[in-house]
């Protein structure tokens, strides 16, 4: 009976050291497991951070790019305003050179008109063929066209005046 009781001990403790091997083992494979897929995890941790990283530079180069397209239209818009200003400007001076030409024709009809009429009066007296009252009358229409005159001779300078104050 002895030897049953030493039999079956032996066998029992060969059978726990059995399993408490296997129970080693299978503790050493779970930790290389759970390490695997701990380094997995670090691993898509690292990834998304990478890829969070890259979208904020897209997002960042978008911003830059947006900017500089918002610069670019607004140069555009500064330039096609300061165009438009400057063909305006060329218009005025242009109308004011044509106002001064114009101002300067009717300048000289008033005043051959004014020689005209003097050469008129001058020959008309010469002849003696007017009266005190026709002399009058003549000169009246002298000196009227004199204030044309003067008043054309005004109209150039300020056409002029105008004229500088554009360029």
């Amino acid at each position: 009976m002895k030897s049953k009781l030493i039999l079956s001990s032996v066998f029992l403790l060969s059978i726990q050291s059995l399993f408490a091997q296997e129970n080693l083992s299978r503790q050493v494979l779970d930790t290389v497991k759970v390490k695997g897929i701990g380094l997995e995890k670090l691993r898509l941790d690292e990834q998304n951070k990478l890829e969070k990283k890259i979208l904020k530079e897209k997002q960042k180069a978008e911003e830059e790019f947006q900017k500089q397209q918002d610069r670019l239209v607004k140069e555009r818009k500064r330039f096609e305003r300061k165009q438009k200003q400057y063909e305006k400007e060329q218009n005025k001076i242009e109308k004011a050179l044509v106002n001064l030409e114009k101002y300067d024709r009717r300048l000289e009809k008033e005043k051959k008109k004014l020689i005209k009429l003097q050469l008129k009066l001058d020959k008309s007296s010469a002849k003696g063929n007017l009266s005190l009252e026709e002399i009058e009358k003549e000169n009246v229409t002298i000196a009227k066209q004199k204030l044309r005159i003067m008043e054309v001779e005004n109209d150039v300078v300020d056409a002029q005046r105008k004229l500088k104050k554009l360029r």
